[in-house]
């Protein structure tokens, strides 16, 4: 009769076990991987199948048993530093929807809200517009690529060793968050300079010629300056989007 003993079982499971944690920490909160559309079982399964699949480059992981006290720190030390991945990421689209949110102001469609139920929040149109723009040319660049590329790199800056602690103080997050508030100014930058001009000029429009409504001819005109000005300037979009994602995984990458 063959028989296994418990450090056999764990050597076995352990170098799937930790990365399938992390992989699916993750998966609940990245863009396109978290949404709700996205069953659980495949969730799952896929955690799964990219935690067999990077065993290749992951190299030798140290083995940690599920009945000692190491296993709760490890399971710990995993699920934050896969939040946090996936957390530095949805920063990424959190800095376009915001830049759309300063846009939606200076236009003044920021009235026209609507409820979004992957944060559960309301959004504006022009600020949901951009985080589809976002989610369309993350999967253009294969953004989803760069995620799985950043866990299996982050076990390099974050072996499974059960000091998460360690891993907190490592991880810098709050670089990303500086740069969400400048890279949602510069994305937004053309478009409130646009609108700005076009404000001054129906200011002097309304001082030279008093007896013309200005607020009934300001909102087309500003509407369909900022739409035009939208077509121009979304091209311009990629370049801010793909050096936040290149900070967001250089975070957990060598």
């Amino acid at each position: 009769m063959i028989t296994f003993s418990e450090a056999q079982l764990m050597a076995w499971l352990s170098p799937i076990l930790w990365p399938f944690l992390r992989v699916l920490a993750v998966f609940t909160v990245a863009p396109v991987f978290s949404m709700r559309v996205i069953p659980m079982r495949v969730k799952v399964g896929l955690a799964f199948l990219v935690a067999v699949c990077a065993q290749g480059v992951l190299g030798e992981q140290p083995v940690i048993s599920v009945n000692g006290r190491e296993a709760m720190a490890a399971v710990a030390q995993q699920v934050i530093v896969g939040l946090a991945i996936g957390f530095a990421v949805r920063l990424v689209f959190a800095a376009v929807e915001l830049a759309g949110e300063l846009i939606g102001l200076q236009m003044g469609l920021n009235f026209a809200s609507f409820f979004d139920p992957s944060s559960n929040t309301q959004i504006s149109a022009v600020a949901r517009f951009f985080g589809h723009m976002s989610l369309l040319l993350f999967v253009v660049i294969n953004g989803h690529l760069l995620i799985l590329m950043a866990v299996v790199k982050s076990f390099e800056r974050f072996p499974v060793n059960g000091n998460f602690m360690q891993a907190l103080g490592q991880m810098r997050l709050h670089e990303m968050g500086s740069a969400l508030f400048s890279s949602a100014l510069w994305i937004a930058l053309p478009m409130i300079a646009l609108l700005l001009f076009v404000n001054l000029t129906l200011g002097i429009i309304s001082r030279v010629a008093p007896q013309m409504n200005i607020y009934s001819v300001g909102f087309p005109v500003t509407l369909t300056v900022g739409m035009l000005g939208i077509a121009a300037t979304l091209p311009l979009l990629e370049q801010p989007v793909l050096a936040l994602m290149q900070k967001a995984v250089d975070l957990f990458a060598r």
